[in-house]
């Protein structure tokens, strides 16, 4: 009988946010540092340690712009909106502008506050669903499609000739008195007819979709139940051409969320993706406990088919991103114990038995204390059958590795998963 060779070198693991900075709630130490995690100190014990910053000493990092640097690409080279568009499956061509949405909750139009980024974090994918619909029903001048993905996310796309130099609407990304206040899209050239037509023709939208939202059935029911209305668009990741980044074949994926399914499909990358679990109730960790868990069992599944088929795995876990911009440090620690004892036991499993190389790291850093993304460099883990030597998978180990100081760009090549 004919037995395939199996093929499969390495697998790449990302846990988004993965990074995070001492804790009085955990006794001042990290997530990580506090978390019960023999297979990944097993992995880290066989290997190398290192610390990287996902694109440049001093740069706070989106997840796109992380993923984008690491395997090797220039940020220029592609657009929140766009790889979002692409993953969310809305078919696109050459000036089509895509924008990367959350549903979120203002006071008013006239006070100008944003009083959650995220209508509270509790939107039903049900709620989601029918309030796109009505969206996409709004008479406007430009053609456009909008989709609601995954819980608060949302990508948005107008059909034409436009320009991506424009500011995001979206405060959280300024360092400035306006953060936490409705900004209006504005042309980054000040004397771009294309830009300035463009911010304009979002600002007009979004403000019909507020006159559609405020009192809409589901929100006004949302207000009876006391629960944040989702009235609002924050838009950010402006695209108009197509990303060109590294073709990575032989490579599969498991991914699950758009931006991720995006970047797999433009890198050349297979991806194995399925449907996230919807959010039927007002608690979104239960539904991402549930998202949680099938992603570990769907990575293993993965890696068990590109055994014989593919030479290398990337595996992006999500939900470990979200406890950091709740201020939930024992959340994000009870969700890296749940990795460890499923994904993580696998490839302690798997990979002595059949020599595959591991690399675990993170995106970005999401410190708990902060609530957002942060310059801090994250942990980079490499397994590679060495000789017991380094200690704990975690950031202080970390910084004391054999692997040093890294940036994002070079990562994959300096652990041989690309030439």
């Amino acid at each position: 009988m004919f037995w395939k060779k199996r093929t499969l070198k390495g697998v790449f693991v990302i846990l988004d946010g993965l990074g995070d900075l001492p804790n009085k709630q955990l006794a001042n130490f990290t997530p990580l540092e506090a978390s019960h995690k023999p297979n990944l100190n097993f992995l880290a014990s066989r290997g190398e340690l290192g610390y990287m910053y996902p694109v440049k000493q001093g740069f706070v990092p989106g997840s796109d712009e992380a993923i984008v640097s690491v395997f090797g690409n220039n940020l220029e080279d592609s657009s929140r909106g766009q790889l979002e568009a692409i993953g969310a499956g809305i078919k696109m061509k050459k000036g089509d502008l895509a924008l990367r949405v959350n549903f979120a909750t203002i006071d008013s139009l006239e006070k100008g506050n944003v009083v959650d980024r995220r209508s509270g974090r509790n939107l039903t994918s049900a709620e989601a669903k029918i309030l796109a619909r009505s969206i996409n029903l709004i008479d406007f001048p430009f053609k456009f499609e909008f989709v609601a993905t995954i819980q608060h996310r949302a990508s948005l796309v107008f059909f034409g000739d436009f320009s991506n130099k424009i500011f995001n609407n979206d405060s959280e990304y300024l360092k400035s008195s306006l953060k936490g206040k409705i900004i209006p899209c504005a042309s980054q050239l000040k004397s771009n007819e294309k830009a300035i037509k463009t911010a304009s023709m979002i600002n007009d939208f979004l403000k019909k979709v507020y006159e559609v939202l405020e009192n809409h059935p589901v929100n006004l029911e949302r207000k009876r139940k006391g629960f944040l209305p989702a009235n609002y668009l924050l838009v950010r990741g402006a695209g108009v051409e197509k990303p060109k980044l590294r073709q990575y074949k032989n490579w599969y994926s498991a991914h699950y969320m758009p931006l991720e399914i995006g970047f797999s499909n433009v890198s050349g990358i297979k991806n194995f993706g399925f449907r996230y679990p919807d959010l039927k109730g007002i608690d979104s960790y239960k539904n991402l406990w549930d998202g949680l868990k099938l992603a570990c069992s769907h990575s293993i599944k993965v890696i068990k088919k590109a055994m014989k088929n593919a030479e290398y795995v990337y595996i992006h876990i999500k939900e470990t991103d979200l406890p950091g911009h709740d201020n939930k440090p024992i959340e994000k620690k009870m969700m890296i114990e749940y990795i460890d004892k499923t994904l993580f036991r696998y490839l302690r499993k798997v990979a002595p038995m059949y020599n595959i190389n591991v690399v675990v790291t993170g995106d970005h850093s999401t410190p708990c204390k902060l609530k957002a993304h942060s310059a801090d460099p994250v942990p980079v883990l490499f397994y590679n059958h060495s000789l017991p030597k380094e200690k704990e998978f975690c950031e202080r180990e970390a910084r004391k590795g054999k692997l040093g100081r890294l940036f994002g760009h070079d990562l994959l090549k300096k652990v041989g998963f690309r030439k």
